[in-house]
């Protein structure tokens, strides 16, 4: 195949997720191989999450929403035991 593995982490290197092509490469596994390495980066994520400014205050409330709601998800699940 085209893959070329990754060089390992350097400092002030930005990794960006990409596919080396060739001639006999089929396009459709290799568009699923990059959106596959694009999940796995956390970009799409990454660019939702910054689309809009949050105001800090914000920000915390969502924090401590998501902390509570895991906690009452661990509950549940050790009440189910």
């Amino acid at each position: 195949m085209g893959v070329r593995p990754a060089a390992g982490p350097r400092e002030g290197v930005i990794s960006l997720p990409g596919v080396y092509l060739e001639e006999s490469d089929n396009f459709d596994i290799s568009l699923r191989r990059f959106k596959k390495q694009v999940e796995k980066a956390g970009i799409l994520s990454e660019l939702k999450k910054r689309q809009h400014y949050e105001k800090p205050s914000v920000m915390r409330k969502k924090k401590k929403a998501a902390a509570r709601k895991r906690l009452l998800k661990k509950m549940r699940k050790i009440n189910q035991m």
